[in-house]
């Protein structure tokens, strides 16, 4: 892969970092004014603040490696099984955001307060979630098996 290329893509990993950094600070707001507005939901204020903010650290971490694995490449290091490990933390990421959200949303379901937009962006967090967990995993098994031949090729040689 081309520096220009990994560049970017890094770029993009820092671009997608202080946008969540700004959310995270932008929802409190949010969430007083909510409560304001709607006092008999007041009472979920901090926690759906909490279901918010717990996500937020395996989210981080799975930008971290993809960071790494970004790395990796730039380093002609993509075959190792360190590039693997960072796939794998990264499904494993996706799936822990997809189950807190669906927990968020069931927990919300059953007080009654699930509104029909925050349940769609609820779902749509746990769809791209569970996409990028899954397209790591396909991605993690194809570095393995390729792994898998370079190590059988080095040893028939």
């Amino acid at each position: 892969m081309k520096k220009g290329t990994t560049i970017f893509l890094k770029v993009a990993v820092i671009v997608i970092g202080l946008i969540i950094i700004a959310l995270c600070l932008w929802v409190p707001t949010v969430a007083k004014e909510a409560a304001e507005m709607n006092p008999e939901y007041a009472y979920l204020r901090y926690p759906v603040l909490i279901g918010i903010y717990i996500p937020v650290i395996p989210f981080f971490i799975a930008l971290y490696q993809a960071w790494k694995l970004l790395r990796y490449i730039e380093h002609k290091q993509a075959f190792s099984q360190r590039a693997v490990l960072a796939l794998k933390r990264i499904k494993g990421c996706g799936i822990i955001i997809g189950c807190i959200y669906i927990a968020g949303m069931l927990f919300l379901i059953t007080q009654k307060a699930l509104h029909p937009g925050v349940a769609l962006i609820g779902l749509l967090i746990v769809f791209a979630s569970l996409v990028i967990s899954v397209f790591s995993a396909v991605l993690q098994e194809l570095l393995a098996s390729a792994l898998k031949i370079k190590k059988e090729n080095e040893l028939t040689i």
